[in-house]
C-alpha cells in the first residue's frame, strides 16, 4: 500500500516480486499504478526503463540472478535454450515481457502529466493510450442505481431510479457549465467519472447520517409519547381515586357537620350551667367575704380577751389547795 512514507527502494521490492511472479512462476500479472501513488516522480525512472527495455538495470543482485537462473533453467532447456547465463536470462526476461502488463492511471487535467511525458518518453512512446470520455446518461444511471440499491432506506425502486436519474441530471449540467466557464473564464474546469462516484458516496454518507438523526428524534419521541401515556393513565387514576377520596370528604363533612351541631348545643348547655356556676361562685365569694370578716371580728375580740385570760390563768396559778 502506497503512503506518505513509501519510498524508491519500496517500489523497487514490490517491482522485484512482480518480476518472481511474471519470470519465475509465469504467473500472468497486471501492475497498476495511479498518478495519486505517485509520490516521487522518481518511481517512473523505473517504470519507463521497463516500458522502454523490460528491465531494470540492477534491479536483482548478482546471487538473486544466479537463484532466478537456477530456477528457470529447466523450464528454458525444455523450449532449446543454450544453458548459459545470458540466454537463460534473457529467456527471463522475455517470459516477464510475455506475462507483465503495466496499466497507467494517469489524469490529464493539469501539467503534472505533460511534464512527466516530456521527462520519461516511455510512457507515450511504449504504451497504448486508452481515452476515457464523458459516461453516456444510461451508463451513469446504470451505475448510481447499483450503489444506491445497497441503500436499506429507500422505499422501493421507483424512488431509487429517481435518484438516480436526478444524479446523472447534474453531473451531466455540471459538464455543460464546464463549457460555459471556459467560454467566460478561459479556464478548464473537469468533472470525472470519480467525481460522480464520490458524489454517490456523499449522498449515502448524507443519507445515512441523516436517517440516523430522523431515527433518533423518531425514538425520543416514541419515547415522550410513552411518558405522556403513562402520566396520562397515572392522572386517570389519581381522578378516580380523587373521586372516591371526594365522596369520602363529604360523607366526613356531613359527619363533621352534625358534630359541630351537637357541640354547639352542648356549648350552650354547658354556657347555661357556666352560668349558674358563675352566680353560685358569686354567693359563695359573698358568704366567704361575710366569713372571713365575722373571723376577723372574733380575732380582735379574741386579741382583746387574751390578756384577761392570761391574768385570770396568773390568779388561778396562785391558789394552793389549802386555800380551797
Amino acid at each position: 500500500m502506497v503512503t506518505s512514507n513509501y519510498n524508491k527502494g519500496d517500489l523497487k521490492t514490490d517491482i522485484q516480486t512482480v518480476f518472481m511472479k511474471a519470470g519465475v512462476v509465469g504467473q500472468p500479472t497486471l501492475f497498476i499504478l495511479t498518478d495519486s501513488q505517485i509520490v516521487k516522480d522518481d518511481f517512473l525512472v523505473y517504470i519507463n526503463d521497463i516500458l522502454s527495455a523490460g528491465y531494470i538495470p540492477e534491479l536483482f543482485a548478482k546471487d538473486e540472478l544466479d537463484g532466478i537462473i537456477g530456477k528457470v533453467r529447466a523450464e528454458a532447456k525444455s523450449q532449446g535454450i543454450e544453458d548459459a547465463p545470458g540466454p537463460l536470462f534473457q529467456f527471463f526476461v522475455d517470459k516477464v515481457r510475455k506475462n507483465l502488463h503495466i496499466a497507467l492511471c494517469f489524469s490529464p487535467v493539469g501539467e503534472a502529466f505533460r511534464i512527466r511525458a516530456r521527462m520519461f518518453p516511455g510512457l507515450i512512446n511504449c504504451t497504448s493510450i486508452d481515452w476515457f470520455h464523458e459516461w453516456p446518461e444510461d451508463a451513469l444511471i446504470g451505475v448510481a442505481n447499483r450503489f444506491l440499491a445497497e441503500i436499506e432506506v429507500l422505499p422501493d425502486e421507483e424512488m431509487q431510479d429517481k435518484i438516480a436519474r436526478h444524479m446523472s441530471f447534474v453531473h451531466m449540467s455540471i459538464g455543460e457549465a464546464n463549457i460555459q466557464f471556459k467560454i467566460q473564464q478561459r479556464r478548464n474546469n473537469y468533472t470525472t467519472p470519480t467525481s460522480f462516484l464520490e458524489l454517490i458516496k456523499f449522498y449515502k454518507g448524507l443519507l445515512t447520517a441523516k436517517t440516523s438523526k430522523i431515527n433518533d428524534s423518531i425514538d425520543r419521541l416514541s419515547q415522550g409519547l410513552n411518558i405522556m401515556t403513562q402520566t396520562t393513565s397515572k392522572v386517570a387514576d389519581l381522578q378516580k381515586l380523587l373521586e372516591v377520596k371526594m365522596v369520602e370528604v363529604e360523607i366526613e363533612k356531613e359527619a363533621t357537620g352534625k358534630l359541630i351541631a351537637q357541640v354547639e348545643i352542648e356549648s350552650a348547655d354547658a354556657q347555661k350551667e357556666q352560668d349558674i356556676a358563675n352566680t353560685q361562685a358569686e354567693e359563695t365569694n359573698k358568704v366567704a367575704n361575710e366569713a372571713q370578716e365575722t373571723k376577723a371580728g372574733a380575732n380582735k375580740e379574741l386579741e382583746a380577751a387574751i390578756p384577761a385570760m392570761k391574768a385570770a390563768e396568773a390568779a388561778v396559778a396562785c391558789l394552793e389547795i389549802k386555800a380551797i
